[in-house]
């Protein structure tokens, strides 16, 4: 790899842009940090009144902005792919999209196969807490007779988490606490998706309360990795499970998730997804069920990078019911990002980009790391460079990350005092929020400046995105991530994390969507699981069968 070459603001075309972004970024983080503190903060429950827990009137959330802080959302000109034309459920967003623009798809076939699959495999995949499939397909008949003129995602079915807010559809957050919950009005991330002509196919199962991968609320395991569905031991990732294997195993176009403490890279890259992260109030998190009001991220989790854009771009923007949103940076051209560009028959990069190789990145997969490095190193535009983590890097990721405890425990105060049995098997990470006094949680948010400081002023001073070997460092600070695949190990799907500067999106986009144009990791789908008898039965007796994790399990994988 290439030392890191500090150049002259003069000749870094992106200098200025930065400069504004961090500004901004370091105002908001201040800002929201604030909130907490004057007890402000968005999505606090009513003492007793669960319908109450968005903290608002119940207004609809802003569905007709989407996009609005940025360039209006519009679809690529891509070719699609054969086997996209053969099978619907093998296309991406973006190519079903396009398919369907140019009247060679009709919403109605879409979501029709798509419930096919979840009718014969759902039963083995446990990828939905709710299907919503008369619904889904009176939105498609209505989507095929508007010719397509109903939005960038117009007839396009969707998974989202069961944490997001929607519209006389049952909101559990897989919690005896919302087990009777149904919501009047959407989530605004939802608003803008059904706005954009996205379809709601169901809502997607996820860890109790969004702490750990989806088990049953008694920590029962429910959803699989999609690709070893045979095996439920084996780790689908954080607790956007139901989301992430839903697109992998062909059963939605796309899904949105939250992320906390990994929930939407970590599911991506152990189900071969595109997911993206974004920067800390790029999406509005008005109607999520809150797990951390500094650290829960709304982003999408995709088949590849041009999807993810298309989502994003879609989702973002300013909301007036979510004041981390507001004052941003606008949006840049996310869909020109994840278009690769190619030279002479050659895939470069939109712009020189230099990126950070940590001497632990996949440390204990060597052939992977080569493998990888090399193809990265191969596309132009690319320059590697050696970075090295401050001496108390662990110490400011691991210790203090107990922070975000006391967050998510302070809305949940009321059913901690009247019925703790509601937490199921997440009960002992919420009383470990009770456990931290204020003097800790002051000390942590000292810690969370200091680490800001480290990150932006020195690990990333010399490079422009950051390969990670978790996403723990970017959550606690709300940077932006992104995740895709990069090969496999042992029959398993493995993938990188990359980080970037505030409000730089579009640069992660740029290098994940180069490195897609010249590997094909990112079509690889798993095989389809044995069919099982459909229906409630079934879905029973599989999960009868599976394992169960214990409350000091869950404590430890808890976001």
């Amino acid at each position: 790899m290439s030392p890191a070459v500090d150049r002259p603001a003069a000749d870094r075309p992106d200098v200025n842009r930065r400069a504004v972004n961090r500004r901004a970024f370091l105002a908001s983080s201040a800002a929201v940090t604030g909130a907490v503190i004057s007890g402000s903060a968005l999505a606090t429950p009513a003492a007793a009144h669960t319908s109450s827990f968005s903290g608002s009137s119940g207004s609809s959330g802003s569905g007709g902005s989407a996009g609005s802080a940025g360039r209006k959302p519009y679809l690529p000109d891509i070719d699609v792919r054969d086997a996209a034309r053969r099978d619907p459920t093998e296309a991406t967003l973006a190519e079903a999209a396009v398919l369907m623009s140019r009247r060679k798809l009709t919403s109605t076939t879409l979501v029709e196969a798509y419930l096919d699959r979840i009718e014969t495999y759902d039963s083995t995949y446990q990828a939905f807490a709710e299907v919503t499939g008369e619904s889904a397909l009176a939105a498609a008949r209505k989507a095929d007779r508007g010719g397509g003129r109903g939005g960038v995602l117009s007839g396009v079915p969707l998974c989202i988490k069961d944490n997001y807010y929607t519209r006389g559809v049952p909101t559990r957050c897989n919690s005896f606490i919302f087990e009777d919950f149904v919501p009047d009005y959407d989530a605004t991330a939802v608003a803008r998706l059904t706005s954009a002509g996205g379809i709601v196919l169901g809502k997607g199962q996820m860890g109790p309360l969004a702490t750990t991968r989806a088990t049953t609320p008694n920590g029962t395991v429910t959803t699989v990795n999609a690709w070893t569905p045979e095996n439920p031991a084996t780790d689908p990732g954080g607790s956007s499970t139901g989301p992430a294997c839903a697109v992998a195993g062909r059963l939605a176009s796309s899904s949105i998730g939250t992320q906390t403490g990994g929930s939407i890279v970590q599911p991506s890259n152990r189900q071969n997804l595109t997911g993206l992260k974004p920067t800390m109030g790029r999406v509005s998190a008005y109607g999520v069920i809150p797990l951390s009001y500094t650290r829960d991220h709304p982003g999408p989790l995709a088949r590849d990078a041009m999807d993810a854009a298309l989502m994003l771009a879609v989702m973002g923007g300013p909301d007036p019911h979510d004041p981390r949103t507001l004052g941003l940076p606008a949006l840049p051209d996310l869909v020109r990002a994840a278009t690769p560009v190619v030279s002479r028959g050659k895939v470069k990069l939109r712009r020189a980009t230099r990126i950070g190789v940590p001497a632990d990145f996949l440390s204990s997969a060597a052939d992977l790391r080569r493998a990888f490095l090399d193809k990265l190193d191969s596309i132009s535009g690319v320059t590697l460079v050696d970075v090295t983590y401050p001496a108390d890097w662990s110490l400011l990721t691991g210790s203090f990350n107990d922070a975000r405890l006391s967050e998510r425990t302070e809305p949940f105060r009321y059913w901690l005092r009247e019925d703790p049995a509601k937490f199921g098997v997440s009960l002992l990470s919420w009383l470990q929020g009770l456990m931290l006094s204020g003097d800790e949680w002051i000390t942590a948010q000292r810690a969370k400046n200091h680490l800001l400081r480290e990150v932006l002023d020195g690990v990333m001073a010399r490079c422009d995105v950051l390969l990670q070997t978790g996403p723990v460092p970017f959550d606690i600070l709300g940077l932006p991530e992104i995740a895709f695949p990069v090969g496999f190990t042992s029959g398993i799907p493995a993938g990188v994390i990359l980080g970037g500067q505030p409000y730089e999106e579009d640069r992660l986009l740029e290098v994940a969507a180069a490195y897609q144009a010249v590997t094909d990791w990112h079509t690889r789908r798993p095989a389809d699981p044995a069919p099982t008898a459909a229906g409630r039965t079934a879905k029973r007796m599989a999960v009868a069968d599976r394992p169960r994790i214990t409350a000091e399990e869950a404590a430890a994988q808890s976001a």
